[in-house]
């Protein structure tokens, strides 16, 4: 058992020992600290609070908030007023509960006979703004997250300028691998360009409560980006191996400040899971098969398709009322559009449309952008693979020839020491013919599929990369028009597909 999953039961029990003390103190039987749900009934009534405070604690999210309320309600029952010990009874209350409860110093008032504590509005402010900090960096850190969607990857499941929330207990929240960091800053601090917002002096390794579900097959998911364990910092939104691949690492290093993040502060991306551990992926002409069989398109799916008209312009209503939104020009009468297929045959019927055509790279072509990079692969966007997805306790051969499949899986993601010689593949120095997976990997990709950096261009994502599940869209806006014309209500509360 992992001491990540021991450690919260220490706690647990940690505190309900100290809650049972505390009962006692309080003239209640300390035996009813272990009864669930009846302890917290308990708990309101020693710190004299409403019943009706019960339906907060058993509504998802808000019960951290309530939970922490109560904690701090029951520090002032033991006289403890000051800001450091409210603020610390909040962060460790599986030490402050205990302390309270064995301590024989420490006497239970009851509220209605504490002392009327006057704060100064500083004290207050002070107060709201720790509790608001520590509570909300709780639960975007194991319970819920804000995102916004930056780019037309996803069209049209989610469209640039989406608000959305991300559920971290759908896949189990991670540890954080760099707890001490500025809260609701991800890798940058605020008003500075380069500045990290967190501290390495404590590197935790990686570790997932148990979630919900697993990722499935054609679920939205946000994870760190695989590719950004290196960034040149000039160029944080281009991929420093591409950068490499391009201009060579002398020039890189020469001209751009380089830096290493770890694997939770990587930037955030999004994608659609196309392939889990064990699948076989493959694509041929833009259409995906796993192991075989072809996987169902998620809704709203996009190609890039060329349209040719009789010389006149596309209709901008047309496009609006197809929602075509990511498209340009490409000369007179010629243009690029990326839409649905039910766009495009819907297009073909508008009288000055002559040709619509899907693009389609053809089989064996390959593209130097492309995962893994390598003339023996020639693979592209639209014809990939067959293309083997590790999971955790595989074990699988290893050649000269797939080595370049998965040599970053053996030598980054699971911190292994591999050099190729004379055809002949070592680990950890010694000669090896197969391998065996560390952890489970994914397979990630864009449902505007022809505008999208993913899987096909930078490979797997590993288990411990994976953040949480794109659940709701709360607020959409067009950042193309000015508030209140640019709130797309249409868009705006729904659930994600």
């Amino acid at each position: 058992m992992s001491i990540f999953t021991i450690l919260p039961i220490l706690m647990i029990m940690a505190t309900v020992a100290g809650l049972w003390k505390i009962f006692e103190k309080a003239g209640y039987e300390g035996w009813k600290a272990i009864v669930p749900f009846y302890n917290l009934y308990i708990w309101l009534k020693l710190i004299d609070k409403p019943l009706w405070w019960y339906i907060f604690i058993l509504t998802p999210f808000i019960n951290v908030f309530t939970l922490l309320l109560m904690v701090v309600e029951t520090l002032k029952c033991f006289r403890k007023d000051g800001l450091g010990e409210q603020a610390l009874g909040v962060l460790v209350p599986f030490v402050f509960i205990p302390y309270l409860g064995f301590a024989k110093k420490e006497t239970y008032t009851h509220p209605s006979q504490l002392p009327k504590i006057k704060k100064t509005a500083a004290r207050e402010w002070a107060d709201a703004i720790i509790f608001a900090v520590i509570a909300a960096t709780l639960i975007r850190t194991f319970l819920l997250e804000a995102y916004t969607i930056p780019t037309s990857s996803m069209e049209k499941s989610l469209l640039v300028g989406d608000y959305l929330f991300v559920s971290k207990i759908a896949y189990g929240p991670k540890i954080p691998q760099t707890p001490i960091a500025f809260p609701f800053a991800h890798h940058t601090l605020p008003l500075t360009d380069y500045t990290k917002s967190y501290l390495e002096w404590i590197r935790l390794p990686h570790y997932r409560y148990p979630g919900i579900r697993s990722v499935g097959h054609n679920d939205n998911v946000v994870f760190n980006y695989p590719e950004g364990d290196t960034v040149a910092l000039q160029l944080q939104n281009q991929s420093y191996y591409t950068l490499i691949r391009e201009y060579g690492r002398d020039a890189i290093w020469r001209n751009y400040d380089i830096t290493a993040r770890p694997v939770d502060k990587r930037e955030n991306y999004i994608k659609r899971c196309v392939g889990i551990p064990g699948d076989t992926f493959l694509m041929r002409d833009g259409e995906i098969f796993i192991n075989g069989e072809p996987l169902a398109d998620a809704p709203d799916v996009q190609h890039n398709y060329r349209v040719t008209t009789d010389g006149t312009p596309i209709s901008q209503r047309a496009l609006n009322r197809l929602n075509v939104t990511d498209w340009g020009q490409a000369g007179p009468g010629r243009y690029m559009l990326a839409m649905t297929a039910e766009a495009a045959s819907e297009l073909k019927n508008i009288s000055n449309i002559t040709i619509v055509e899907r693009t389609m790279r053809p089989l064996n072509q390959g593209e130097r952008h492309i995962f893994p990079h390598h003339p023996d692969y020639p693979w592209n966007e639209d014809n990939f693979g067959p293309l083997y997805i590790p999971a955790k306790g595989a074990t699988i051969d290893i050649t000269p020839e797939n080595i370049v499949l998965y040599n970053r899986v053996i030598e980054v993601y699971e911190g292994n020491e591999l050099t190729v010689e004379n055809d002949r593949i070592f680990i950890n120095g010694e000669e090896a013919s197969s391998y065996t997976f560390k952890m489970d990997y994914y397979w990630m990709i864009g449902d505007n599929r022809h505008n999208s950096a993913d899987s096909r261009f930078w490979g797997f994502v590993p288990e411990d990369h994976i953040v949480g599940r794109a659940m709701f869209v709360w607020l959409s806006l067009d950042k193309q028009r000015s508030f209140p014309g640019n709130i797309r209500f249409d868009k705006s509360m729904r659930v994600i597909r």
